[in-house]
């Protein structure tokens, strides 16, 4: 039985490759979404890939390059301009379980990835439901 993948350990698993796949994935189903696409400049869609990109890589074990051009990476003031509510936390979740699938990452860093991404969709949540 082996030990579970440790968040710090998915860069040594998959990778500068691994993570561009996957965030490559990701950012090619969002300008076709009705609910995500919006929320992402169409001219700066190479940037964003970037930037997550180089998120995700320090976030798990990689070179620091995000905090070293943006600073930490604040990321519920980052995104506050836009609306996240729980439908846009689902889809947001639903195209990075695609982009997962896509990848082919190895399992153990997908099942680490999998539960950053769901634990962080619905962090960074902020606007209420409308009650009627």
């Amino acid at each position: 039985m082996s030990t579970p993948l440790d968040e710090g350990q998915v860069y040594a698993r998959i990778g500068e490759e691994g993570f561009a796949r996957l965030v490559r994935a990701f950012y090619a189903h969002v300008p076709a979404d009705d609910i995500l696409g919006p929320m992402y400049p169409a001219d700066d869609l190479e940037g964003a890939e970037v930037r997550l990109r180089d998120f995700l890589v320090g976030r798990f074990g990689g070179p620091p390059r995000y905090i070293e051009q943006r600073g930490h990476p604040r990321l519920r003031m980052r995104h506050m301009p836009f609306a996240i509510d729980m439908t846009a936390r689902n889809r947001w979740v639903a195209l990075m379980e695609r982009a997962l699938d896509e990848a082919a990452l190895p399992e153990d860093a997908a099942a680490v990835l999998r539960g950053f991404f769901a634990h962080m969709a619905t962090f960074m949540i902020n606007r209420a439901p409308v009650s009627l």
